[in-house]
């Protein structure tokens, strides 16, 4: 058998944080010199949706999905008490726990810094991030705690399809608390656009190389031919919203560290929410540590690509949600650290 390739943190993802700081810098270059750029790609748009951005988001999104399997979700009936963990915080706690958080930090203990008006748009952003739990770099986190990797596939796959159910009805009634009014076709198309396209054609590539390939071709050679792919163009997004957003930048700057507080706090929550109740319902360390990290981790690609589509490449709402993804990866880290470190706590 082909020994499989380790899916630990690769370069890029261990210093996306810098990589994204890197894309701000850049970003708001070329949108204080150049500005014709940012305004020439921002006019490429159908139904209010960005071209670039789009085809952007698709390369990101795409090769994620080449990892879901859904047939492992023939063992949704072993030890469901971690998936059940994993669906309870991901979609009963984290939106609504995020909700809070962001409110209580925006509105209230940062009410002298942000106007209201900034405040309801960034509240926005969080709460899209808020629905949004991760898909794809939980696979690298489940790996760096040494996650039961099977378990964890089945974890992504079904919180993929409630992804489909769950996600727009909770970003319309928090939104709808946020009094900020989004119609429910724009989050229907946005979900079929980011979600449901890209996971399907995940699902068929999988299917007609496994078909001719085999499935250790497939897991071993074929799905790292997209590695970079993910990376570039979450980079190339950025670049371009960051170009957008050039003049809340900069007349905001202090915003970006504002917005990046409510988002860790709610990240260390709900990672302890997780991690607690597998140890409290008897999980091994391997199931527990992936419950804590996908439900900590947020979809970032799926709510900057919602943001975009549903208040535009310039708005504070895409702002907050690039800031989830600048302030991701090291908090993420540093969990896996407390995860590893705490293995003794659980059974063996």
């Amino acid at each position: 058998m082909a020994k499989k390739k380790s899916e630990g943190i690769n370069f890029f993802q261990k210093y996306l944080t810098i990589w994204v700081f890197i894309c701000m810098v850049v970003g708001v270059i070329i949108g204080k010199l150049l500005p014709t750029i940012p305004n020439a790609l921002g006019n490429l748009e159908i139904s209010g949706i960005s071209i670039p951005i789009a085809i952007l988001i698709w390369i990101m999104i795409y090769p994620m999905m080449l990892k879901v399997d859904f047939q492992s979700i023939k063992q949704v009936g072993k030890n469901p008490k971690g998936l059940f963990i994993t669906w309870i915080t991901n979609w009963l706690i984290k939106p609504f726990t995020m909700y809070g958080i962001a409110s209580l930090f925006l509105f209230t203990v940062f009410k002298g810094f942000i106007a209201p008006e900034l405040a309801t748009q960034y509240l926005a952003g969080a709460v899209l991030l808020g629905a949004a739990p991760c898909t794809a770099m939980v696979f690298v986190w489940s790996t760096l705690t040494k996650g039961n990797p099977a378990y964890t596939v089945v974890q992504v796959a079904t919180n993929d399809l409630i992804i489909l159910i769950a996600f727009v009805p909770i970003v319309k009634f928090l939104l709808g608390v946020s009094n900020v009014s989004v119609p429910y076709g724009t989050l229907f198309f946005s979900v079929i656009l980011f979600v449901v396209i890209p996971l399907v054609g995940g699902v068929l590539t999988r299917i007609v190389v496994v078909k001719n390939k085999g499935i250790e071709y497939f897991e071993n050679t074929f799905v790292h031919k997209f590695d970079n792919a993910t990376t570039v163009g979450l980079l190339l997004t950025l670049v371009l919203i960051f170009a957008s957003q050039t003049e809340v930048i900069l007349s905001n700057p202090l915003h970006i560290v504002l917005i990046a507080v409510p988002l860790t706090v709610q990240t260390v929550l709900i990672f302890f929410i997780a991690y607690s109740a597998s140890k409290i319902f008897g999980m091994s360390h391997d199931i527990a540590a992936p419950a804590g990290m996908i439900g900590a981790s947020n979809f970032f690609e799926l709510a900057v690509a919602v943001a975009i589509a549903l208040f535009g490449t310039t708005s504070p709402a895409a702002l907050a949600t690039t800031v989830g993804v600048l302030t991701e990866v090291p908090v993420m880290l540093a969990l896996v650290k407390v995860a590893n470190s705490t293995r003794g706590w659980f059974k063996k």
